[in-house]
């Protein structure tokens, strides 16, 4: 097989390609990756949508009787700040659920940028102008309207948040290889969606409730909104687009074409549909009802999904075990690496003890076991029946580059301690015992223990028992 014909099949199976790692000095190798260009360029779309978004909200709105007072920068920056504690707990969580595989800085940059910017630009003005159209009577707001949160919102703001997954897929469906990839990276899109809408809702409460004396107390109106946005109902967005994640994730490892098409249709549904029953309670119906709804219905969801995320995450460590046990047998890996490796502490474990024995060794400790997952999720594939032989010549390469990294990497750190400078108590010197006269050392006048005589002095005959005083 020519080396064209082994890239066009690696292609074709969506695997990565046979080209050499760059070498030379690090901002050589930044400048020439095709991910510093792509996260350069998505930085540049971001700003450019933020802005749009800005001006459209700084902006005074003529309607009938009036017009409608936009946010300013103050209102803009101080929800920032009330904003920011729930997107950074919700980033934090889904970057610790993806520890198997995790994807690069770039994806998860890619997701939460996507949510934050882009997806937010795109549902703004689609719900303005659907608002406009469906002929709103009230302040003619019509992103308040109820029309439009409840029937245009919903498939507008999931199909705007899910989109980057679907790009994702399309350029990196080898790095999506379970549901918790694809719930992470909805996770994140949803928490950055979440993270702009908070921010235009309390900044529209900050402007309002200062130029009306009717709302009372400033300061406890936004209170109220952020322990209601940020708080109380902060897992919504996150929950709705996690179901198109689920549908994309069984499209991806499915052999099936009908599956294929159905499956991301039914989890972006889902996700429409709980966005719909979200908000048209929130919309219509009273404050009792709505708390009854909260505890009988939205937190059981909540908790159901949370126990479906930690069931997704003990199933990967499974298959890890599992693929790589099929190595195992053939006497390709040592049998310490499906255990170790299946385990999160384990492998925590390793990660540690190699930081303490210096960077070479903590980098090849990384790289051993993303290579051996790799490895792992690779033939699941191949078992699943989404790769052809080209995955055959890509194990080979995995477990090749795994018995180079042996050696040098924390393989099995089970019984193995960190490489700690320990702190020891100095210990007194030990002299030796004294072999000169003196029951107590130097300066004595009696022979020390076990010596018949004292070091040096004159010896003396037996004494001749005859002898005595002159006899008469």
């Amino acid at each position: 097989m020519t080396k064209s014909v082994a890239e066009l099949a690696r292609r074709r199976n969506g695997l990565p390609g046979t080209t050499a790692a760059p070498t030379g000095p690090l901002w050589q190798r930044v400048l020439r990756s095709g991910w510093t260009w792509l996260l350069l360029g998505a930085t540049a779309v971001f700003v450019a949508a933020l802005a749009a978004q800005w001006q459209l909200l700084t902006a005074d709105i003529p309607v009938e009787g009036g017009v409608i007072e936009g946010v300013n920068a103050s209102a803009i920056r101080t929800s920032a700040w009330l904003a920011l504690p729930t997107l950074a707990v919700w980033t934090v969580l889904f970057l610790l659920a993806d520890r198997y595989r995790p994807q690069r800085f770039a994806i998860w940059y890619l997701a939460l940028g996507w949510g934050a910017a882009i997806a937010t630009f795109l549902s703004i003005y689609a719900n303005t102008w659907a608002g406009q159209h469906l002929s709103i009577a009230g302040d003619g707001d019509p992103a308040s309207s109820a029309r439009a949160a409840i029937f245009v919102a919903p498939f507008v703001e999931e199909a705007a948040k899910a989109t980057v997954l679907f790009g994702i897929a399309i350029l990196a469906r080898y790095r999506l290889t379970s549901k918790v990839s694809t719930i992470v990276l909805a996770g994140l899109s949803a928490a950055g969606f979440a993270f702009t809408e908070n921010i235009i809702y309390y900044s529209r409460v900050i402007v309002f409730s200062s130029q009306n004396i009717g709302v009372g107390d400033a300061d406890a109106a936004l209170s109220q909104i952020v322990l209601l946005r940020g708080v109380l109902t902060a897992f919504g967005h996150p929950l709705f687009t996690m179901m198109t994640g689920i549908g994309l994730a069984v499209a991806l490892r499915t052999r099936s074409k009908v599956v294929r098409v159905l499956a991301p249709l039914a989890g972006y549904l889902a996700a429409a549909g709980l966005h719909m029953l979200f908000n048209s309670q929130a919309t219509l119906a009273d404050g009792r009802t709505q708390m009854v709804l909260y505890f009988v219905i939205a937190l059981p969801m909540v908790l159901g999904a949370l126990v479906y995320v930690i069931r997704q995450i003990l199933a990967e460590g499974r298959r890890i075990r599992t693929r790589l046990g099929d190595y195992v047998q053939l006497g390709w890996l040592p049998a310490a690496d499906q255990l170790v490796n299946a385990k999160l502490r384990t492998r925590a474990w390793a990660l540690l003890i190699g930081i303490t024995h210096g960077p070479r060794v903590w980098w090849a400790t990384v790289r051993l076991q993303r290579t051996l997952t790799e490895l792992a999720y690779l033939r699941d594939g191949q078992v699943r029946g989404l790769y052809d032989q080209a995955a055959t010549v890509r194990a080979r390469e995995l477990i090749e580059l795994a018995h180079q990294l042996r050696p040098v990497a924390i393989a099995d750190p089970r019984g193995r301690r960190l490489n700690l400078p320990r702190l020891r108590r100095r210990q007194p010197s030990a002299y030796q015992p004294p072999n000169y006269p003196g029951p107590a050392g130097l300066g004595g006048n009696w022979p020390a223990p076990g010596q018949s005589s004292q070091l040096g002095s004159p010896g003396y005959s037996a004494v001749d028992p005859r002898w005595g005083p002159p006899k008469g």
